[in-house]
């Protein structure tokens, strides 16, 4: 069971997830990250570190946010990969 970024992220991104993975899952898209459902070895290394509480195994996506696990596996695949951490979009907000 892979896990999923879900809306948290959306307009946050913050990427303290993709420096623990251990297999770079992580995929960078305008505004959130992707997980890439094929590569996630379900680990759960990013769940913690995610401040936002944006990320879940597949099976635990919240019904409202059900859809990102399609929207995962699609921008997965169309967007860059991203290995190391960067300032979030949402860093000096409150």
């Amino acid at each position: 069971m892979p896990h999923v970024v879900c809306e948290p992220c959306v307009d946050c991104k913050y990427t303290d997830c993709v420096v623990v993975c251990p297999v770079d899952c992580f995929y960078e898209g305008e505004n959130m990250l992707y997980i890439n459902p094929e590569e996630c070895i379900d680990c759960g290394s990013c769940v913690p570190e995610c401040p936002v509480e944006a990320i879940y195994m597949d099976d635990n996506v919240p019904k409202r946010w059900h859809e990102y696990v399609e929207l995962n596996a699609e921008m997965a695949n169309q967007c860059p990969n991203i290995t190391e951490k960067q300032d979030p979009l949402c860093e000096g907000e409150d």
